[in-house]
């Protein structure tokens, strides 16, 4: 089975683990957040992976810098969201603290990502 880029990036599949720990907190949130927090925080998460997957289909290095750096703010949502989320009491400061390193990790890839698309730009 073919295998493509992105599914190779050590980022990409940091993500991949960052979405199923959000998805696994968020089923705990109250219902009525459902259509509100939850959601938002998924599509979040979802969006870190999905522009990795989207920016490498570019042909141009500073395009794919591009998708990185969105990839990076979406994450900086997941964190914001988290942080809510805690400070709601849907989610312990513990479980929270137990994302940060992920997240850190996540972010410190994305940025050393964009960084080398960009140097192959130009």
């Amino acid at each position: 089975m073919k295998q493509y880029f992105f599914e190779k990036l050590r980022v990409w599949q940091s993500g991949r683990v960052l979405v199923k720990n959000v998805y696994a907190l968020t089923k705990k949130m109250p219902a009525d957040e459902k259509f509100g927090l939850i959601s938002q925080i998924r599509r979040a998460a979802l969006s870190v992976t999905c522009n990795l997957a989207e920016g490498t289909s570019r042909s141009s290095g500073k395009e794919q810098a591009r998708f990185s750096e969105i990839a990076f703010g979406s994450l900086m949502e997941v964190l914001n969201l988290l942080i809510t989320s805690s400070d709601l009491d849907y989610i312990t400061e513990s479980e929270l603290d137990a994302l940060r390193p992920l997240i850190e990790e996540i972010g410190n890839m994305l940025n050393k990502l964009k960084e080398t698309q960009l140097a192959r730009s130009g």
